[in-house]
Parts: C-alpha cells; structure tokens; sequence
C-alpha cells in the first residue's frame, strides 16, 4: 500500500489491513507524519517497515515547514517600553538594561529622560543602583518572585563572574534552564551558546536544538547561528533560508553572510537583493529622532 497524504478528517482505511473507518472502528494518523491510518497498535506494528521511510521523509519535511515559517517576529522582550519600537541589534549596543525592572531600554529614550532632567530609571523611576551590591540584591529580589528575565540575568552574571560573583558554570545553567522554564528565550539562546562549546563540553546536538526553540520565537541570532551551522555542513540553501529571516529582522551578520555567500556563488544575486532590502526596511522602521540623536552624541 502507497502512502499518500491523508485527507481532513476523512476515516479512510488502515494502511495495513484496509479496514474502513466506522462508528465502531476509530482509524488514528500515524503522528510522526499524518500520511496513513491504523486501527490500532498492531496494524501499525505491522506496517512500520513497509511504511518507515516515507514516514521518516515527511516528518522532516513537517519538521522543516515548522523551522521556516514560524519565529519571523521578534519576542517583545526585544521591544522598547517606551517608544514600543523594537531595539537594534546587537540590542546590548543599541540599549541599556534596568535592573530595577529588568526592561531594556532603548538609547533614544534614556537620552531623553536624561534630557528632561530624569536621573533614575527612564521606566520605573528606580534610582540606579549604586553598587554591585545593590544591583545583585534587585536582581535575586526579582528572581524570588519568578521573572524568568531576571532570571536569566542572573544566570549571565554566574556565567561571567560579574556583580561579585564567582564564576560558576552550573549555577549559571540551572538558572537558565528554569528561566527556560518560565518563557525566557534569551536563556534558551545562552544555554545553546553553553553547549556550543563556550563553557562546556560541546554538544552541538544539543545547542543546535537549543537555537532551533529560541529561533522559532523570534531570536534572531539563534536564527543565524543555525544558518551557521548549516552552512558549516555545506547545506548552503537550508543556511540561506535561515539568513534570510533573520536578516529581514536586523541582523547585519546574515546580510553580511549572504553577501559573501553571493560572492562564492552559494547564493544567488535575487537573495542578497532580497535580504538587503529586507535588512534596509527594518532598520529604517527602528529609526527614530531621540535614537539618531543619542548615536550622534555616543550614547
């Protein structure tokens, strides 16, 4: 028997014995692929040899429709609470980060609190910290309560050694791993980096998995790492799909990576045309006149 796909929510016939589905005989789709119909347990068992290989191809193919259509928007957490508009990346560069509230803020709008007078933070009005002392205590005070952001922050600090902190690697995985837990897709996108060798031993198994969950949210350098990987692989068309969503959401590295790809002949002049124009339009749509002024004036 072929394996053809399975048609709405049809009853149909079991793949193996040909049993048509009826008020007393309930048909179930194969769930890795949803191409055929069993009766039940046995039939399937039965089947599974005849049946492995299509199975196994169409459930890569469902794999990869849900990789590239999903995560072409950025997670909010990458967005100003103020202006609303999203932060450039690399966002480290383009913001500050309020451990008071554990919101990043965009540098336009820190310029023009500052400008207006404003000494604490631009959204809660929090006096900054004085100290490492005092940011650590914010921190793990917001941590107690379950912000999965502030979590992950902590989770960094444990990574670097920062805020007084010893370095300690494990205390900095389990923090991510339960910001994980509670939403956070940045920590996601740290524990790939973990297990993509900073910090670990590598298993890039695991972190290509790791990035494959943030990307599909909207992380973009998870985005572009599985680029990376893929194009590491030389599986050069799956490395420019990735490159390209990413790059339509303000990466200039995949921009840059599909440039060179262009150069080498991996990819063609349509796609870097088409992630140069998208890269363009996204960063045009972040500008705004608080943000070019405090980039003018080296904030």
């Amino acid at each position: 028997m072929s394996c053809v796909p399975v048609a709405g929510d049809d009853d149909g016939a079991c793949a193996n014995c040909g049993k048509q589905g009826s008020d007393t005989v309930k048909l179930k789709n194969c769930t890795a692929c949803r191409l055929v119909k069993y009766c039940g347990v046995d039939c399937q068992r039965a089947h599974r040899k005849q049946h492995k290989k299509a199975c196994k191809q169409r459930a890569a193919e469902l794999k990869d429709e849900q990789l590239y259509s999903q995560g072409y928007e950025r997670p909010e957490v990458d967005f100003c609470p103020i202006c609303t508009l999203p932060i450039p990346l690399i966002m480290g560069e383009h913001s500050v980060f309020a451990v008071c509230c554990m919101k990043q803020i965009c540098n336009g709008c820190n310029y023009a609190a500052q400008k207006r007078g404003m000494r604490g933070c631009a959204f809660c009005r929090t006096h900054m910290p004085k100290n490492d002392a005092n940011a650590l205590s914010l921190a793990e005070a917001r941590a107690a309560k379950k912000d999965p952001v502030a979590i992950n922050y902590l989770g960094d600090q444990y990574f670097h050694g920062e805020l007084g902190l010893q370095k300690n690697m494990c205390k900095a995985v389990k923090l991510w791993t339960e910001a994980v837990e509670l939403g956070s897709i940045d920590a996601l996108y740290n524990l790939g980096v973990y297990y993509n060798g900073e910090g670990a031993k590598e298993d890039k198994k695991k972190a290509v998995q790791l990035y494959t969950r943030a990307a599909m949210q909207g992380h973009a350098e998870s985005r572009y790492q599985l680029g990376y990987f893929e194009g590491d692989k030389g599986r050069y068309d799956r490395a420019v799909r990735h490159f390209l969503i990413s790059a339509k959401m303000g990466d200039k590295e995949s921009v840059e990576k599909i440039e060179e790809m262009f150069t080498g002949g991996l990819a063609t002049e349509e796609q870097y045309a088409e992630a140069l124009k998208g890269y363009q339009g996204v960063v045009e749509e972040m500008k705004s006149h608080d943000r070019d002024e405090a980039k003018r004036l080296g904030y």
